[in-house]
């Protein structure tokens, strides 16, 4: 499995839908997705996902979006539950000769919580409609999340305890039958298991992608938080304590780069959601930041920027899309160039 960081042919999105749980935040969320589709198609293909007539009616009506040409922004009619394609779109390996295989896992609405059924054959239906290229679609049995695993594509594997040892899922599965999975689909030689850390308002279980990334091999960014009265600094101090005694794969110690945290964020009903600055997005020659109108703005971006050197930073405001427990990553999946 290839980190992020590799090459990409494309990126998968999915618009969200006029009868979906945006309310009045649909269309700051609009133009969230379309911000993010505007800033990828400079640099690689955009596949954005219309559930309905009407979502594809607005993509092309949206001004960020209009002046794109279809050979950059094409427009698949798929049905879909929800936007958080991270979770819902295929998990791509690349075979040993270059061709791509696309993993379809189980997907459950985040443990039963939500309704599925469409996100659960999206990965199938966008294969058999050809719109994720040449490439072999794959089954697994079982229910793994796109936003519970971080690879550095060296050998390396990063999850939680917390999501996918959780018996919502995958009910009798330990976890030594978990990291034999994850290591016979996904290819990896060890898996890095995370025991603390997460976010208010997270409705994942702690997706590690909303908590620590791989800036490379031997490099994790991570979120933190400086203020000990916030519910968020203990549990988060101790999983900085626990990413600094891991190993790397040939026995030195990580670069731990800490991200700040926003001020809170709250949803309509008083909420707080699960706002940081982890959740970031890559594509070629691009680093897509979490924006929230926020003072740590800036600095979370000029560390992101110093993890990624060479890549433009664009910042995406967030604040509708996190109102939803989500931001740009849970919100993308990329689709690795292949050779063939």
């Amino acid at each position: 499995m290839p980190p992020e960081w590799a090459p990409q042919a494309a990126t998968l999105l999915v618009w969200p839908r006029a009868g979906g749980d945006w309310g009045p935040d649909l269309p700051p969320a609009r133009d969230a997705l379309a911000a993010m589709a505007a800033a990828l198609a400079a640099a690689q293909d955009v596949i954005l996902i219309a559930a309905d007539a009407e979502c594809r009616s607005s993509i092309r009506a949206h001004p960020d979006l209009s002046g794109l040409p279809d050979e950059r922004l094409r427009i698949a009619d798929i049905p879909a539950n929800d936007i958080w394609v991270r979770d819902t779109g295929p998990v791509t390996l690349l075979d040993g000769d270059g061709g791509r295989r696309f993993l379809d896992f189980r997907f459950d609405g985040w443990g039963g919580r939500h309704p599925s059924a469409d996100d659960d054959a999206l990965t199938a239906r966008l294969h058999a409609a050809g719109t994720l290229g040449a490439g072999r679609l794959v089954r697994r049995d079982w229910v793994l999340e796109g936003g519970s695993i971080e690879v550095d594509g060296a050998g390396s594997l990063l999850t939680t305890e917390r999501c996918l040892l959780h018996g919502r899922r995958n009910p009798g599965l330990d976890r030594a039958a978990v990291e034999a999975r994850l290591r016979t689909d996904l290819g990896v030689d060890r898996v890095l298991w995370l025991r603390h850390g997460h976010l208010e308002g997270d409705d994942t279980d702690s997706h590690v992608d909303t908590l620590v990334r791989f800036a490379g091999p031997g490099h994790i960014v991570h979120q933190g938080c400086a203020d000990p009265d916030d519910p968020h600094h203990a549990p988060l101090a101790a999983m900085a304590d626990e990413l600094a005694a891991l190993a790397t794969a040939d026995g030195g110690r990580y670069r731990l780069t800490r991200l700040p945290l926003p001020a809170p964020q709250f949803d309509a009903d008083g909420r707080r959601v699960p706002a940081g600055y982890a959740n970031f997005l890559l594509g070629n020659g691009l680093i897509l930041a979490p924006a929230y109108d926020d003072p740590a703005d800036a600095e979370a971006h000029a560390l992101l920027a110093d993890c990624f050197p060479g890549r433009r930073l664009v910042a995406v405001d967030c604040r509708a899309l996190i109102r939803q427990n989500g931001a740009l990553h849970c919100a993308a999946m990329q689709i690795p160039r292949g050779d063939t």
